[in-house]
């Protein structure tokens, strides 16, 4: 069964209505786009990130138009314990309880090993990696409560392989799928599941502005930048879109994937099964 042709109302899509949902880093990129996938399925969200009110209001509504009833906006700083302890005593004063943590919030710094500057290691080791555990040690409890839950995060091909120039992007996403079994592995009795996403090339705004850079760059036509640089080694040669994402994550997210556990599962065109 293809996930992303799956239509609303069938099992595996999942009605999320009454599940209270937060998913970090989603006012643009996949987040927006799981966002989207969730709010289709009826959950409450909590949506998150660090963007302007007015930006924020804008995705807030369109969400609501979707189907999420309501939709709260935390400008928590990922980065920051202390903002991400704000991020889950707001969503539980408000909602009252945590049923879906999709931990999505991430960023990305290029450059050799010897070269790397050592505040963006430790802003994306913090970002990617460190935000997740705060996250989720928070939001376990509440689960455990209810005896059901659902975490997903999403972490990327390079999760699963690795990539010249990104060391801490790498370290990172390694470590999100260590922390996806770990945390799998003690709450298997739970009523909870843990899942990483590792999605190789996705359509965002922050794509479309590398294909016009490496253009630049290269000296080359958009056309062969996509395949012949970012898409090199991926062997569908296509760009993974946003809604696919979400349609993985509401799945994921739904009482069909109550066995789908401790997973790191490729989105990735085929690139790891090489």
């Amino acid at each position: 069964m293809n996930i992303v042709d799956m239509q609303p109302g069938r099992m595996a899509a999942g009605d999320l209505s009454g599940k209270v949902a937060i998913v970090t880093g989603s006012t643009s990129g996949i987040g927006l786009g799981i966002a989207r996938a969730l709010a289709s399925a009826g959950a409450t969200l909590v949506i998150n990130g660090l963007t302007k009110l007015d930006e924020a209001e804008a995705v807030r509504s369109e969400l609501t138009m979707i189907g999420a009833r309501p939709v709260f906006y935390s400008p928590a700083d990922m980065s920051d314990a202390v903002s991400i302890e704000g991020m889950i005593e707001m969503t539980l004063e408000s909602c009252g309880r945590i049923d879906i943590l999709v931990n999505n919030a991430g960023i990305q710094h290029v450059a050799p090993i010897d070269a790397f500057p050592v505040e963006k290691w430790n802003r994306i080791l913090a970002i990617n990696l460190t935000s997740a555990f705060h996250t989720t040690r928070l939001a376990l409890p509440h689960m455990r409560a209810m005896r059901w839950g659902r975490i997903i995060n999403v972490a990327s091909a390079h999760g699963l392989v690795g990539s010249a120039f990104k060391s801490a992007y790498v370290a990172a996403k390694h470590g999100i799928v260590g922390l996806t079994k770990v945390t799998a592995l003690e709450t298997a009795e739970d009523g909870i599941t843990c899942n990483a996403l590792c999605p190789g090339y996705v359509y965002t705004p922050l794509v479309e502005a590398q294909i016009d850079d490496q253009a630049t760059a290269y000296d080359l036509p958009r056309e062969r930048v996509v395949r012949e640089v970012l898409l090199a080694k991926q062997p569908n040669k296509r760009f993974a879109t946003v809604e696919e994402m979400g349609a993985i994550v509401r799945f994921l997210a739904s009482d069909a994937a109550a066995s789908i556990t401790g997973i790191a599962l490729p989105a990735d065109g085929g690139w790891t099964a090489q």
